[in-house]
């Protein structure tokens, strides 16, 4: 009996371990930030400058990246960026929810930033 708890126990531990630690309010925070990126990176050349283009798309590309490295479903992913995409597609840039995202997600993921500037130096994105 003894023994039966103990592997449940380490079974519904490894379980929990391996669906990634994100809470359900930074994979939502970082799901609509990723939306903003991708939003950004379809802005037309001539009203946004092409850095900031650029750098939209390596973060979009990055945070996908990572969300489905912690566990959560590309469905879902795709099903949530579309919702965020809809709502923000044709709107101007918006330069204060842009460094609000930068920041939230330069200090939920230490390496971000320079992952992010490796994708941008790279040209693959």
């Amino acid at each position: 009996m003894k023994k039966f708890f103990i592997i449940l126990f380490l079974t519904a531990f490894s379980s929990a371990y391996a669906a990634g630690h994100l809470s359900g309010k930074d994979k939502k925070a970082t799901l609509k930030c990723t939306g903003l990126y991708y939003a950004n990176s379809m802005i037309p050349q001539g009203t946004l400058e092409l850095d900031k283009i650029v750098y939209s798309i390596s973060a979009k590309k990055f945070l996908t990246s990572y969300l489905i490295k912690e566990g959560v479903k590309e469905d879902f992913i795709n099903k949530e960026l579309n919702k965020f995409i809809d709502e923000l597609y044709g709107k101007p840039y918006d330069e204060k929810k842009t460094s609000e995202c930068d920041k939230y997600i330069f200090k939920l993921i230490p390496e971000a930033k320079a992952e992010i500037d490796k994708l941008v130096k790279s040209g693959i994105y």
